[in-house]
């Protein structure tokens, strides 16, 4: 990632704020757990649903005219890489974090993306636990804004980064 935001034809590029770095960090962890589902419902690899989500999905504007928001290349590219590298620890943490009568696979594959998403971040230390735990916890929020699965996903993911990290604690 760059600190500088995408040029325009007569602007120069501006200095990324604190803030919107932050934000593209969001959004990368949102793409990264929408990449994720897509790789496993559609049964493809990593390097070409990376490449679509950052040539057509990042910045994108949506039919209704909403712009998507312009996400971290790096953290996602991390997230997925790690995601894929690391899928058989990080599908073991969360079958440890689930009641024994759901296993990961009986789960919803959006929160199975979100589970492994979050998994990968904390198995690579660059980023503190408790921000991989809110910034997943918020991603359950945006994809199940009135139901209980946030308050699931920050308990699975508590006992995840427990066995992951536990020196974070």
């Amino acid at each position: 990632m760059t600190d500088t935001a995408p040029e325009t034809p007569n602007e120069p590029p501006k200095k990324l704020s604190p803030e919107d770095k932050r934000r593209m960090r969001s959004a990368a962890r949102l793409y990264a757990v929408q990449a994720l589902f897509q790789m496993e419902a559609a049964g493809q690899g990593a390097d070409r649903v990376a490449r679509e989500f950052e040539s057509f999905r990042f910045g994108m504007v949506t039919e209704e005219g909403e712009e998507l928001a312009e996400g971290d290349y790096s953290l996602f590219r991390r997230v997925l890489d790690d995601a894929v590298m690391w899928q058989a620890k990080i599908d073991q943490a969360t079958d440890r974090a689930l009641v024994a009568k759901w296993p990961i696979d009986r789960i919803d594959p959006v929160i199975r993306a979100l589970f492994r998403a979050a998994g990968a971040e904390m198995v690579n230390p660059a980023t503190p636990i408790k921000v991989v735990i809110n910034e997943f916890v918020d991603v359950a929020r945006a994809f199940f804004p009135e139901g209980r699965e946030p308050k699931f996903v920050n308990a699975v993911l508590d006992h995840m980064a427990r066995e992951i990290r536990p020196e974070a604690f």
